[in-house]
């Protein structure tokens, strides 16, 4: 993943004027308009975990948007507009459907965000992780598949790992580590079965 800063100093509705017509994915981050070119083998990943959820939306009915598209509004904890950009969004419908007509940019908090960590990994494990947290999303995946974050994180050796963080009465996130042949557990699609084996095998 490459990040380039392309403006300065912005707020959040600023941003969302100002958004570039080039390919690429956009986030708000310290005022800046960074732009994020993901590599194929991440937006494949990222293609293939929405497409999964996808299926479990339409199989069970829920009442569920999935996209790739969706900006969210954030902040630090110094009370800083961040745009954030999560590779897959799951959000209410009815949420999503009372605003019609606004751009697709939350600022209340979705049910869950993947993000498709990258080689700048701390973005994802410390910032986004923290404003994700301070916003309600309850549930929060880091799909470190290239093992890139520390051993602290990974253990030792370092294996490709999927963190699925959920908030608990405390709205503090809960990290759940899964490598290897272990099933993903996710509260918000209950009956969803994959293990990290078969998430890197497409």
């Amino acid at each position: 993943m490459i990040t380039t800063p392309l403006t300065s100093q912005l707020t959040f509705e600023e941003f969302l004027s100002q958004l570039p017509d080039e390919e690429g994915y956009y986030e708000l981050v310290n005022g800046e308009i960074m732009r994020k070119l993901p590599t194929r083998r991440h937006e494949d990943m990222a293609n293939f975990i929405l497409r999964q959820f996808d299926k479990e939306v339409e199989r069970l009915q829920l009442n569920y948007r999935v996209s790739g598209r969706i900006v969210i509004r954030t902040e630090t904890k110094q009370g800083q507009e961040q745009g954030r950009h999560p590779d897959i969004t799951v959000v209410d419908k009815t949420l999503w459907e009372a605003q019609s007509t606004a751009y697709s940019a939350l600022l209340e908090p979705p049910q869950l965000v993947v993000e498709i960590v990258s080689t700048n990994w701390e973005d994802d494990y410390v910032d986004k992780l923290e404003e994700y947290q301070r916003l309600g999303i309850s549930e929060y995946w880091m799909v470190d598949y290239l093992a890139v974050a520390s051993r602290s994180y990974l253990g030792n050796p370092k294996l490709p790992t999927v963190f699925v963080c959920v908030l608990d009465e405390n709205k503090t996130y809960q990290m759940n580590r899964y490598q290897g042949s272990e099933a993903i557990i996710s509260p918000t699609f209950p009956e969803f079965y994959l293990t990290v084996e078969e998430l890197l095998q497409n």
